[in-house]
């Protein structure tokens, strides 16, 4: 369906390509006007009922979204930020150049754009910068056929109604009460003794981060969020939640990979931008590796006695850094997702020493048949590697599984001692340690 309305606008059949598009989720509108030219994109767009186009403009790009914004007049702006939720209207502003914010906060009435204005000083990431205000809100005097009409006559123009929040005069959240305990309970009940007062809430300079791990926690939908004084001043939902593991997985990604984070796609992205996030982490892992470089200068007699252990370096640091990005990569996703915290340290130790001692075994028995027996090389030389690779396999899974639980303790991301950091302090430790050994066992 969404080649036929692509192929029907590129003909300029606009007309059948509207019937066929309103037909459609308007996730895959979206995914159509992603693959047109800017100019059909405002045609089509224009051609939308204006319900569908409110929608439609959430799920494009931002780019599209500018040029649109740029494009028509000033009250089809105003229809668009009215119909858009108060947490997509902050999204939108946070992307756009100041030019584009001026014009729709022109068209914004003074209530919403003082709230506006409100979210855009909440601190970048946390709470109250992604939370939306279109709840519905309750007293605890009501009853549930009061209640009902309520939701009524005023979920229209919620973002969800699931989950109904009951304040007090002065704002202040003292319970939640769910839409299915609404509908199975009397009319004549009052919603005080059926609202849970136990309730989960999140304050507005709670890191995403946080939030995200709360909701898979405790498995929810929607979380309060509140200020100091506990009055609600918002609500989270999970759609916002996804967005959020979606973003924080790429952060990671990107810093494990030794690179500066970055929200813009790739394919969008300039090339010195793409550079500049990458170049800084690639000059500091270029000018550590000289450690690894000082330490063979100083092993330069051993090597040129026994010129075969030159041969078997390579293997050595490739199976060291493997180890420990292992031990890492396992380790920061326990982070991630809770299941490791700090206190657990010593467990972690533990786990990876054990796990080090059987893995080394395995890898260095079947090195030094390999050597030995088959590379025919002499007994001291293939003992020399297998007991240099066991010792580097255990000390890249003991470091790789406890740092990045010491640079969470010191507030650093763990992402960051991820992959390439590992790796080069294990060649470093792994080259001392296997000269060291060949230096006694071969007598250098």
């Amino acid at each position: 369906m969404i080649e036929k309305a692509i192929k029907l606008i590129e003909e300029g059949k606009f007309s059948q390509a509207k019937n066929e598009i309103t037909e459609m989720n308007v996730v895959d509108i979206a995914e159509v006007f992603e693959e047109l030219d800017m100019d059909k994109v405002l045609v089509m767009f224009r051609l939308l009922p204006k319900e569908i186009a409110v929608d439609v403009f959430s799920y494009i790009t931002t780019e599209q979204q500018e040029y649109l914004i740029e494009a028509i007049a000033d009250k089809e702006i105003k229809t668009i930020v009215d119909e858009l939720f108060l947490d997509d209207t902050v999204d939108l502003l946070e992307e756009m150049p100041a030019n584009i914010v001026k014009k729709v906060l022109k068209n914004t009435d003074k209530n919403k754009r003082e709230l506006i204005n409100q979210f855009l000083k909440y601190p970048e990431n946390s709470a109250g910068s992604i939370m939306t205000i279109e709840y519905v809100d309750l007293k605890k005097e009501m009853t549930v056929k009061e209640a009902l009409e309520h939701i009524k006559k005023t979920g229209v123009d919620k973002e969800t109604i699931n989950t109904c929040y009951v304040m007090n005069q002065h704002r202040r959240l003292e319970g939640i009460v769910s839409l299915r305990k609404l509908i199975i309970n009397n009319e004549e009940v009052v919603i005080e003794e059926i609202m849970q007062t136990n309730i989960i809430a999140i304050n507005t300079h709670t890191d995403q981060e946080e939030i995200a791990s709360l909701m898979k926690k405790y498995d929810l939908l929607v979380v309060p969020v509140v200020d100091n004084e506990n009055r609600l001043v918002g609500i989270i939902t999970i759609d916002d939640v996804v967005d959020i593991i979606d973003q924080e997985n790429t952060e990671d990604l990107q810093k494990m990979a030794a690179m500066q984070p970055s929200d813009e796609e790739y394919l969008k992205t300039n090339v010195f931008n793409l550079a500049k996030h990458r170049v800084v982490w690639l000059l500091v892992l270029m000018i550590s590796a000289t450690i690894t470089g000082n330490i063979i200068k100083r092993y330069e007699d051993a090597l040129q006695a026994v010129v075969v252990l030159t041969a078997f370096i390579p293997m050595l640091m490739d199976t060291g850094g493997n180890s420990g990005s292992q031990s890492a990569t396992l380790v920061i996703r326990g982070l991630a997702l809770d299941e490791i915290r700090l206190k657990d340290v010593g467990k972690v130790l533990w786990k990876e020493f054990r796990v080090s001692l059987i893995v080394g075994i395995v890898l260095s028995v079947v090195n030094f048949l390999r050597i030995y027996y088959l590379e025919g090389e002499e007994f001291l030389i293939a003992l020399t590697v297998g007991i240099s690779l066991f010792l580097t396999v255990v000390l890249a899974k003991v470091v790789g599984g406890t740092l990045p639980i010491a640079a969470k303790k010191v507030n650093l991301d763990p992402a960051i001692m991820a992959s390439p950091l590992i790796t080069t302090i294990v060649d470093a430790v792994a080259l001392v340690a296997y000269f060291s050994i060949a230096s006694y066992l071969l007598g250098l």
